[in-house]
């Protein structure tokens, strides 16, 4: 049977070994493995963004997150922890992580210093600044980083059908194999393509949105930067005129 063949067969989508239960379950993996990351990644980039204090720890995080083996932390957790797909998920996490952190961080500390300085010259305490001001200017950044944890996170989770009780799409392409049913194989291979896809574009279409909306909503300071500086010899002869 061909891919597409496959794909349109609608007895292929129902059932416990169905492509729709796989596909939710290889979706809802990625969604909570992204959840995790970010809920420590964001929060860490800022506080390393806004203090400008840790970069070199950030580097090194990030640097030692992306050398770790995914496949192997897999079996190792899930043979420690002898648990279904919660080990898996974590280490998904693990892997999201960076992307999210270094967006973050490296988003927060490029932000605009004119703007940043004019802010705080305004009054606003360094939780205003971060929220109000750095975090708006460094949403594309955070979004990239967003999108490309993601995308790793939806392509590994194929690997993790490999562990026993995993489901997602890769396990659509490992039983497959066996059975040389390339049809089956190539249709699990596609889907996680298609998703990954799909998942780019509305993250970047959310990204444009949020970025819009958030940088709308943030206090002119930039007014304030972009004002030319009075020249002290024109005010003295325009003092001078004033006075003739």
């Amino acid at each position: 049977m061909n891919v597409f063949g496959y794909l349109l067969d609608g007895a292929n989508w129902g059932g416990p070994d169905g492509l729709g239960l796989h596909l939710g379950e290889h979706l809802l993996y990625s969604v909570i493995a992204v959840a995790i990351a970010a809920v420590i990644g964001i929060p860490a980039g800022q506080l390393i963004g806004h203090t400008r204090r840790g970069s070199f720890l950030l580097v090194g995080l990030a640097n030692s997150f992306r050398a770790i083996p995914t496949f192997g932390l897999l079996i190792l957790v899930v043979l420690l922890t002898q648990t279904s797909w919660i080990p898996v998920v974590c280490v998904l996490g693990v892997l999201a992580l960076p992307p999210l952190l270094t967006g973050t961080a490296t988003g927060i500390m490029q932000a605009d210093q004119q703007a940043v300085h004019a802010a705080s010259a305004l009054g606003m305490s360094g939780g205003q600044v971060l929220t109000r001001v750095e975090m708006p200017l460094a949403m594309p950044l955070i979004i990239s980083g967003l999108r490309s944890a993601t995308l790793q996170v939806i392509a590994t989770a194929t690997v993790a059908a490999y562990v026993p009780q995993v489901g997602g799409l890769g396990r659509t392409i490992l039983d497959g194999i066996p059975a040389r049913d390339y049809g089956q194989v190539l249709a699990g291979a596609l889907l996680v393509a298609l998703l990954a896809i799909v998942i780019d574009v509305l993250l970047a279409l959310a990204g444009r949105a949020t970025s819009r909306h958030l940088r709308l909503k943030a206090p002119k300071t930039t007014a304030l930067t972009a004002a030319p500086t009075p020249d002290p010899a024109n005010a003295d002869a325009d003092a001078s005129n004033a006075a003739a």
